[in-house]
Formats: C-alpha cells, structure tokens, sequence
C-alpha cells in the first residue's frame, strides 16, 4: 500500500509518515499543496492523508483536483476543523473519510486500511490462491494452514501479486507499490524480496518470471 502524507507541520507530517510505515505501508510526505500536486501527477497512491490548511494550494482545492482527475486515490482529510459543519463540507468537497486532530493513531492507521480496501474496482477482503490465503486487514498470510513469517515489504509483494489475479507485475511497478520514492529503481531489492518471499512460501513454487514481463503468481 503506497500512501501520500499532506501536512504543513513538519513535525506531525514525519511522525505520521515513520508510524505508518512501521505499519507496513510506503509512505511519501509533503508539507505543502503544491508540492502534493506534483506527486500526485507521477505517482500512484492507494490513500492520501490531506490536512486541510495548506500553505501553496488549499487542501480543499488538492482534494477537487483529486476528484476532479478520477483518481482511484482514497482521500483521508485528516485536520484541525472538527465541528460538523466543517466535516460535511470535507466530505461534500470528495474527501472518503474524515479524521479531526488531535487523533489516536491507531485510529488513524484502521482508517487508512479500511480506505485502502475500498479501491475504484472493488477487490476482495481476503485472498485466495489454493492453500495460501491472505488478509490484508489482519497483515496474516497463511499457506496450508501455517502462518507466514512475512516481512511488511514481503507481504506487501505478495499482496500485490495476488491482487494482480494471475497477470504479471513488473519489478518496477513493485517498487512503486511496495516501497517509497526513497527506493533507488537501480536497485535489486525487489528481485531480493521475491527470492525471499519464494522461499518462504514452500513448494510447489507459485511465484513465476515471466520474461520480460516481471513476476505472476499461480499455477506454472
């Protein structure tokens, strides 16, 4: 799950983005509106963590531009403005759900998975592929029956594969989903996550390469 932190004070804006990738999840932070919609234009994310008063551009205008653009992004408005007003005029804007500071992060972070399962094309809550079975919401992965000792970025991988139902991933759109715009596109770390992850998942083999394609899970 890729995610996008939108939030002018720097400090919040980190701690946020270092708690949700503890979680699992990459993870990029702006502090202002216009730097989001440069991020916005190249990337993919699965759930955007919109403050509301935003220097540059208005975090009301950020989530029009979102809407406006049919993004399949997810748009979590997470700001100071807690009367019920300012909350329904959040969500009349196009925001998906609505988080008032201060929060609970933990909070924060079931909001951010339960927007995350709700993409544009609905996927299922849990995935199925023979014996291996995996839920997001509970970060579990199963295969006949034993738990999986995955890694969040291993997990990630998986999770990935499976919702791609049966068509290749490429490497590079793996490291898009999986890890942040920290990750080096030269780098072999996907390569490396799916030896890993093969292994860990037993025989037979699910993970294939497909020439020139990327990786697929499922029967050879």
């Amino acid at each position: 799950m890729r995610v996008l932190v939108i939030e002018d004070f720097e400090v919040l804006a980190r701690t946020v983005g270092t708690g949700l990738r503890r979680e699992g999840m990459a993870v990029d932070v702006v502090l202002d509106g216009v730097e989001a919609l440069d991020r916005l234009a190249v990337n993919r994310y699965d759930v955007v963590v919109l403050d509301r008063d935003l220097p540059g551009v208005h975090g009301d205008e950020v989530c029009r531009r979102i809407v406006a653009a049919g993004s399949s992004s997810r748009v979590l408005m997470l700001t100071a403005a807690s009367t019920v007003k300012q909350r329904v005029d959040g969500l009349g804007l196009g925001a998906d759900d609505y988080l008032p500071k201060p929060f609970d992060f933990e909070e924060l972070v079931a909001r951010v998975r339960a927007l995350a399962r709700r993409p544009a094309v609905a996927l299922p809550t849990v995935y199925e592929l023979g014996d291996l079975t995996l839920d997001p919401a509970r970060r579990v992965a199963t295969r006949a029956g034993r738990r999986l000792e995955l890694s969040p970025k291993e997990f990630g991988v998986l999770e990935c594969l499976l919702a791609a139902d049966g068509r290749p991933v490429s490497a590079e759109d793996l490291l898009e989903r999986v890890w942040d715009e920290a990750a080096d596109p030269f780098t072999t770390v996907v390569k490396t996550t799916i030896r890993r992850l093969r292994g860990k998942l037993g025989a037979p083999e699910l993970i294939h390469t497909v020439r020139e394609a990327g990786y697929r899970i499922g029967e050879p």
